[in-house]
């Protein structure tokens, strides 16, 4: 049994090269790297051999990198392959080994950013070169590429020491010199194409070894998804159900590029305006809200109508009606454009202001200052209304409130969340899409409490340079954003070394919203 890895330090990696001129091309890349460039020599036997060197045995983080062959047809010389994992060909059976590589999709991302062309996919590891029906066989199980050293590189030997580090980061990179035959015509010009590619190789493993220093992610507590959200999609869902697609959708159902290309592939049909519409069909009008104007142009075209606003933004119209049937001037701070605040501005146009921030708040003319009133959009981030309020309540002292706080329960919750684990991290990833309201206040929150914090719609948005000396990467959602996307950006995230997730929980939800009735069971 392995006795637990030693402690990782900062920087320390072993980049192996089974050729010397592909160790001679990265080298030239890794200058006065913390990284060591090891010459281990081609096929299983050397690989093995040189597992045993001290180098690899206390490596805090172990890359392979070199030529190999590729297996899709669609591949070309010079094209670059990061393996998702790496294992051996299927006759291999003394022993079979296969090493799962997360962060794949991150080190891929550094790679493009070099002007590499990469695919991400499996590597597989035989003990002889191979052509013709042997590689279509390879093909076949869905390799990319083929070589001779790197499962037994990245695995270690076959009685590995105690010593031998099997939980540290560990990447692999294989650049196509052919996709056939292994000697014919053209295949020095081809080696020296992807032999040229491997300096800007080097670069990026470096730029992934920089973020191997990660040890801990912490999950802030609640993320993802609420009640909203959950209902809105639902409604789709249950539309699709019941009377097949298409089912058209007013606007983004939500905010979120990952939840929109999910359900327009089950049929849903996403349109700006309900002009987009065919008359009679079967039409949700998203989470956000909509105008009175827009409801009276549905029932002009006779639109099968479902209503999937959230609850706590039908809140928000009702108050405007309420203060605009009044008499007041309606203050509605929120952003201009927001799908949330046209709808709600759309109630009353003539009554109701859109102040954006305190220097709106500032310039802001109303009709009579003793008739004022503010509503805000649900998404907003809370300490920047407070400013905006405190402002509004020095200009017009009878200034009414709503009920009851607009910002929803779960932008509160997240936004406090977030602000509490931000404090204990090196850098905060918040997953959502960039047209979410809610997710970018996140990323304000987290910055507020002096952490840098980066907005990505999933994990292969994480750029490796944010992480670099990280130690602890704060993680939240927001309300938008599915918890698979969690997933996924936890799982690249232990491929830098974080191997187990701690969760913060700053509040409990237990809100929950009847559907509409049009798509009740």
């Amino acid at each position: 049994m392995n006795a637990p890895a030693r402690q990782r330090a900062d920087g320390d990696w072993v980049l192996c090269a089974p050729m010397r001129m592909e160790a001679a091309q990265l080298r030239r890349a890794l200058p006065g790297s913390a990284g060591t460039v090891l010459h281990t020599g081609v096929g299983r036997r050397r690989s093995e051999r040189a597992t045993r060197s001290a180098a690899m045995t206390g490596a805090g983080a172990l890359a392979v990198a070199g030529v190999g062959g590729g297996l899709d047809p669609a591949l070309k010389p010079g094209d670059v392959v990061v393996a998702t994992e790496v294992r051996t060909a299927p006759w291999v059976t003394c022993p079979p080994a296969t090493t799962v590589l997360p962060a794949a999709g991150l080190l891929a991302g550094a790679l493009r950013r070099r002007g590499l062309t990469v695919r991400t996919g499996p590597v597989v590891s035989t003990e002889w070169p191979v052509g013709g029906t042997t590689r279509d066989r390879l093909a076949g199980t869905g390799a990319l590429a083929v070589d001779l050293e790197s499962t037994w590189l990245l695995a270690g030997p076959t009685d590995r020491p105690t010593d031998w580090p099997v939980d540290r980061p560990a990447a692999c990179v294989r650049v196509v010199a052919d996709t056939g035959a292994l000697v014919r015509p053209g295949t020095l010009r081809q080696l020296r194409t992807a032999l040229a590619a491997l300096p800007a190789v080097a670069a990026g493993l470096d730029e992934w070894a920089a973020a191997t220093t990660l040890r801990r992610v912490v999950l802030a507590a609640p993320r993802s998804f609420c009640a909203g959200v959950e209902r809105a999609i639902l409604v789709v869902e249950r539309a699709l159900e019941l009377h097949g697609p298409p089912v058209y959708v007013r606007k983004q159902i939500v905010h979120n590029t990952y939840v929109v290309a999910d359900l327009a592939a089950r049929g849903a049909v996403f349109v700006d305006d309900v002009d987009d519409v065919p008359e009679g069909a079967v039409t949700v009008f998203s989470a956000h809200g909509i105008s009175p104007a827009v409801r009276s142009a549905a029932a002009d075209r006779r639109l099968d109508a479902i209503d999937a606003t959230c609850p706590l933004v039908t809140k928000v119209h009702s108050e405007a009606r309420r203060f605009a049937d009044h008499g007041d001037t309606v203050l509605l701070i929120g952003h201009a454009g927001h799908e949330e605040t046209d709808g709600v501005l759309g109630e009353a146009p003539d009554r109701i202001r859109l102040v954006q921030d305190v220097r709106d708040a500032e310039q802001v003319r109303v009709d009579d200052p003793r008739r004022v009133s503010y509503l805000v959009q649900t998404t907003l981030a809370v300490d920047d209304v407070a400013d905006v309020v405190a402002v509004l309540r020095d200009r017009f002292p009878d200034l009414a409130a709503p009920p009851s706080d607009d910002i929803c329960y779960a932008t509160t919750n997240r936004q406090l969340a977030v602000s509490e684990v931000a404090a204990a991290c090196g850098a905060m990833i918040i997953i959502g899409s960039g047209n979410s309201s809610n997710s970018r206040r996140l990323v304000e929150v987290a910055e507020r409490a002096g952490t840098p914090a980066h907005l990505v719609d999933g994990a292969a948005g994480i750029d490796l340079r944010w992480l670099a000396g990280v130690h602890t990467v704060g993680v939240s959602a927001g309300a938008s954003a599915p918890p698979v996307l969690v997933d996924e950006v936890v799982g690249a995230l232990s491929g830098l070394g974080a191997r187990a997730a701690h969760e913060h929980t700053a509040a409990s939800e237990d809100v929950e919203f009847m559907l509409p009735k049009e798509v009740r069971r």
